[in-house]
């Protein structure tokens, strides 16, 4: 099942969504001075790139991804567990999911308690929307719309004690109404309550500019999904593409990145692809 036709089914009942709140973040990796070099941490999965393995063994795929070296995994999809037991099976791997993909109808109306509640169970705290219906991206007043209901969900989970967050596909950049979609998005949310996770494969496919969006929206990007792609497009394990990584992630304190989570949308093998994203990620000085 695709990942937009899955949140728009999920609902409420999708688990998902992320960390304890940030004063409470343990430290990760180096504090380096100014001009210092650092190993990006805390490395994470998206759980969309297991979607093959995950739901018939959840246990051993958690495992398996602890024992590779991974801190987080941001949640995606249902596989049979109840809260309490996806957060017994983290807390036993030593793993945190900060952050978890929903379909925007889980956060608006009488469904969002039912999210918060398991929200509150995992200890998360961004709740990621993770595109938006095909309808709303064919016109900017679809995008002012769907700013308009970001902005009300935004606030009513923030009072709660989570983040609201987005996650972009590439037709937000691509020009419409002689606009860039993601910029009349991003100018038509509050700042504050709509924070931004930035897919850098999906931005540098749209023809967009990662380091000027960081530039641009300083600190409100709190979160990124790292996959590679080809010269050509073609979408590789991170490190065996042409993305600069370490040029984009020189960036990451203006931006205000605090996870990073490895992706790749159709792995031959998931297990081979995060180890060897990982491989090439925890060698990356920046």
């Amino acid at each position: 099942m695709e990942r937009r036709d899955f949140l728009r089914a999920a609902g409420a009942a999708a688990l998902g969504a992320a960390a304890l709140p940030p004063r409470d973040m343990p430290a990760y990796g180096h504090s380096p001075g100014e001009g210092a070099r650092a190993h990006l941490a805390p490395l994470g999965v998206q759980l969309y790139t297991m979607r093959s393995v995950m739901p018939r063994d959840p246990e051993g795929t958690l495992a398996r991804i602890a024992q590779i070296g991974y801190q987080t995994v941001e949640w995606w999809g249902e596989y049979g567990r109840t809260p309490e037991q996806i957060r017994a099976l983290l807390d036993r791997n030593h793993l945190r999911s900060p952050s978890g993909h929903y379909g925007l109808e889980a956060l608006e109306g009488d469904a969002v308690d039912a999210t918060l509640r398991a929200a509150r169970t995992l200890g998360h705290h961004y709740l990621v929307v993770a595109s938006t219906p095909p309808e709303t991206q064919t016109s900017l007043d679809g995008w002012r719309r769907v700013a308009d209901r970001f902005n009300v969900a935004a606030e009513r989970i923030h009072r709660e004690g989570f983040q609201f967050a987005y996650h972009n596909h590439d037709a937000e950049f691509h020009e419409l109404e002689g606009r860039v979609p993601y910029d009349v998005l991003c100018e038509a949310t509050d700042p504050h309550l709509v924070q931004l996770e930035v897919d850098l494969y999906w931005i540098i496919t749209g023809g967009g500019d990662p380091i000027a969006l960081f530039r641009r929206w300083p600190g409100r990007v709190p979160m990124v999904h790292v996959k590679d792609r080809t010269a050509d497009g073609r979408m590789v394990d991170v490190g065996a593409g042409a993305i600069d990584w370490r040029g984009i992630f020189a960036h990451r304190r203006e931006a205000g990145i605090r996870y990073y989570f490895v992706e790749h949308d159709d792995p031959p093998d998931p297990f081979a692809s995060i180890q060897a994203s990982y491989a090439y990620l925890s060698r990356l000085d920046v």
